[in-house]
């Protein structure tokens, strides 16, 4: 096998520290390697990453090299395309809601052949400063607690702490006080005054822009969890980031096919149902899901995105035999996404047609 067209990166694993990470998938312990990365050798550190794919035979990654750089490799094990994520991405990115970029790449491991990955940058102190965003915290969403409710999504009872389904990745001794702060009030009953705090925490115009982006691409996941915080540092509002977008346009997180009208026009958590409860919300959501409609959720703007990433990573998907889908299945996928956009665009603007405000 060969990566034939696209960047390749090499790494080298001791037997032993190799072993250690088998021995438990489901650590996020780092274990030593060597990384080659355009023509550079670097020290560096590699561990699993990932939900239910950790049982995969093909594993994603995280690695941290040279001055606290980090990226992400996934194996997009489910996806048979191995598009969703980076076609997610390039979309939100198209509507500035500022998202990973990425690129997909070929991995050699211990000089064999590991198969086509897509590298997503991380959100981190790198992503900001790259895009001189100004922040003062970031948190990630790690699971569906992250719903911005009071209540446990499994067992309807108040949660342990407002925390729970977020992790602190950059931030001080208030972090978590302040987001805690903000899910107990945003509960509180819709009016003036939950609407003024609203607006002055959250950056609703940019909420509602991952928001349709997260409805358009038919993130199902994407709601409760997949998603990062960050405090904008002038401001003091918090923003919103997408994360793991690989279960979209038609397909699922495992891959399987479902229907275009999986996930609700007016999404889902808490957040996002205290927002839309006001009508002056209601009325920019539906008006840039009509502009989306018009001029980017448009077939004629997502298949040259899809036909540039195919005949990139054509050559080297034929040659991957690490893949769990056929490479029949890979060459069909455009026209699962074509079908995709065309369906949803036809819900969306039937549902916008029945609301009254």
């Amino acid at each position: 096998m060969s990566g034939e067209g696209l960047p390749s990166r090499k790494i080298t694993i001791q037997s032993k520290d190799l072993n250690n990470l088998q021995a438990d998938v489901w650590s996020n312990q780092f274990a030593p390697v060597k990384l080659e990365l355009d023509g550079i050798s670097y020290d560096a550190q590699l561990r699993f990453r990932g939900g239910h794919t950790r049982n995969y035979p093909k594993k994603s990654y995280e690695i941290t090299f040279g001055d606290d750089q980090t990226l992400h490799w996934n194996a997009e094990f489910d996806d048979p395309s191995m598009i969703r994520n980076a076609l997610s991405f390039h979309f939100f990115n198209m509507i500035q809601v500022p998202s990973p970029k990425t690129q997909h790449i070929w991995l050699e491991w211990n000089g064999q052949p590991h198969g086509v990955y897509l590298e997503i940058e991380a959100v981190d102190q790198t992503f900001f400063s790259k895009r001189r965003i100004a922040s003062r915290a970031l948190i990630y969403a790690i699971n569906d607690k992250a719903n911005f409710s009071l209540l446990d999504p499994n067992t309807k009872e108040n949660k342990a702490t407002l925390f729970e389904g977020y992790r602190v990745m950059r931030g001080n001794g208030s972090t978590k006080t302040r987001l805690t702060r903000f899910v107990r009030r945003i509960n509180k009953p819709v009016g003036k005054s939950h609407q003024s705090y609203l607006v002055r925490r959250l950056d609703i115009g940019l909420y509602l822009k991952w928001l349709a982006g997260a409805v358009l691409t038919g993130n199902y996941d994407g709601f409760d969890q997949n998603y990062a915080l960050y405090e904008h540092a002038s401001s003091g509002k918090y923003r919103i980031i997408p994360w793991d977008y690989e279960g979209t346009w038609g397909r699922n997180c495992y891959g399987r096919l479902c229907g275009s009208d999986l996930v609700e026009v007016k999404g889902y958590n808490k957040l996002t149902q205290k927002i839309l409860a006001y009508k002056s919300c209601r009325q920019v959501y539906r008006r840039l899901l009509i502009k989306l409609l018009e001029e980017r959720f448009t077939w004629k703007t997502i298949k040259p995105v899809i036909l540039q990433m195919y005949q990139k990573i054509t050559p080297a998907i034929q040659d991957d035999f690490t893949r769990k889908w056929p490479f029949d299945t890979f060459e069909h996928e455009p026209e699962v996404f074509q079908t995709y956009v065309n369906e949803r665009r036809s819900i969306i603007y039937k549902e916008l047609r029945n609301w009254t405000d």
